[in-house]
């Protein structure tokens, strides 16, 4: 995991212990005061939430605690490797995308957070600048240039 990804799931239970969890609490005792659980919906949802929010808070200390991180700032290298940030030019469209290449815990497509475990990061790996991939995608073949090369 990178460096900035450990962080951002630090900073998310943070927020899950130190924000969410106490309002699912006052939620419950808001909603014990309003007399028969049974058929309390407000009582039902905090404690739907509640579960969520628990079960969110022992993924992320579970991943945490195992988690490898490495700073990619540190990184010297010409081909390709986790953490990498690659900018691809489409041979087709002439389109040029970048992505950095990130464990699958931290990975947002929308954003560029490519996952190492994605087809195109694996016919990454291992390549240089100027170097050209084909990704088999279920609408075909995909053909790249990798036309920059950074650790950032």
């Amino acid at each position: 995991m990178t460096l900035g990804g450990y962080q951002k799931l630090q900073e998310e239970l943070r927020r899950l212990k130190n924000v969410e969890r106490p309002q699912i609490v006052e939620a419950i005792a808001n909603a014990r005061a309003l007399g028969d659980l049974s058929e309390n919906a407000e009582y039902h949802a905090a404690k739907d939430r509640q579960g969520i929010v628990e079960s969110r808070i022992s993924d992320l200390e579970d991943k945490l605690s195992k988690a490898s991180v490495i700073d990619v700032s540190k990184i010297v290298s010409d081909t390709v490797k986790f953490g990498a940030t690659v900018e691809l030019k489409d041979l087709v469209s002439g389109t040029i995308t970048k992505y950095q290449i990130v464990g699958s815990d931290e990975a947002d497509i929308k954003n560029g957070m490519l996952p190492i475990t994605s087809p195109i990061a694996k016919a990454l790996i291992g390549k240089r600048n100027g170097d050209d991939i084909e990704v088999s995608t279920p609408n075909g073949i995909r053909e790249y240039t990798i036309v920059g090369l950074t650790y950032l």
